[in-house]
């Protein structure tokens, strides 16, 4: 009835046959993966979108200017000169050691107004 070496091919036929229906449901669970991080990258580049124009907003400097205005009294801003300006060379090196005792920083704090802008502590 049946020859060896139809069986044989039948077995390589249905070993194909589940071989190509694993390879299939593997890519397509791949897929899935892929569109849901497609989804997630869209929903990502859209939120920075949003966060950006917020940005644009919050830094607008007709809003700024009126913000200081009312919190002139609280904030005691003072207008900065150009002599405050400093290049990068002109910073202090922090000494090696570590950090200095809080009282030679306050007291540095206190003489020098290049670093705090004109503001006071």
């Amino acid at each position: 009835m049946f020859r060896t070496s139809d069986v044989i091919l039948f077995a390589v036929m249905v070993s194909a046959a589940a071989f190509t229906y694993k390879t299939k449901h593997e890519a397509e669970n791949r897929l899935d993966v892929v569109r849901k991080l497609e989804a997630q990258i869209r929903l990502e580049e859209d939120t920075i979108d949003l966060l950006k124009a917020d940005w644009s907003l919050l830094t607008q400097p007709a809003r700024l200017q009126k913000l200081t205005e009312i919190y002139q009294s609280e904030l005691d801003l003072q207008p900065t000169s150009a002599r405050q300006i400093v290049g990068i060379e002109e910073v202090p090196v922090r000494p090696v050691g570590g950090e200095e005792p809080a009282g030679e920083v306050e007291a540095k704090a206190a003489t020098d107004t290049t670093t705090t802008g004109g503001i006071k502590p």
